[in-house]
């Protein structure tokens, strides 16, 4: 696992979130117009809260989109997870060239979500992966 470096204001946010959810927090990537929290196995649940209640507060009191990951030590299932509501058919782990790619294979229907406008969804995908798993590339198939 590569070494994940926290800026002053994403160890703020975990701070918040923490308090605010009490589920612990792996990572935290805080972007122009989203916070991504990586949150420990098992604590998606008290990171949404009961009908969303502690995610929607914490992005009331921070005015950006929130989004949660939740962390696994296998990844293939913290890509799965990391593509959220996508559904990923396979995921296989190829060294090529001396690099570590994941190919990743989504329905036709879903490719439109796994990238997101404008590449979004897939660029969160591919930082978190390099930074929690030293993936150096993930290919959608």
């Amino acid at each position: 696992m590569s070494e994940i470096r926290l800026s002053t204001e994403g160890i703020r946010y975990i701070a918040l979130f923490e308090s605010m959810t009490g589920a612990t927090t792996r990572d935290c990537v805080v972007d122009d117009e989203r916070i991504i929290f990586v949150v420990k196995p098992g604590d998606m649940g008290a990171a949404i809260g009961r009908n969303g209640d502690h995610i929607n507060r914490m992005k009331k009191n921070v005015d950006k989109h929130i989004e949660l990951v939740e962390y696994s030590d296998d990844p293939v299932t913290f890509i799965k997870n990391a593509f959220g509501f996508v559904s990923v058919r396979s995921v296989n782990i190829l060294y090529k060239h001396n690099k570590r790619l994941a190919y990743v294979e989504v329905s036709n229907k879903d490719k439109g979500l796994a990238i997101g406008r404008e590449g979004r969804n897939i660029e969160k995908v591919k930082m978190l992966v390099h930074r929690h798993h030293d993936i150096d590339d993930v290919i959608l198939q």
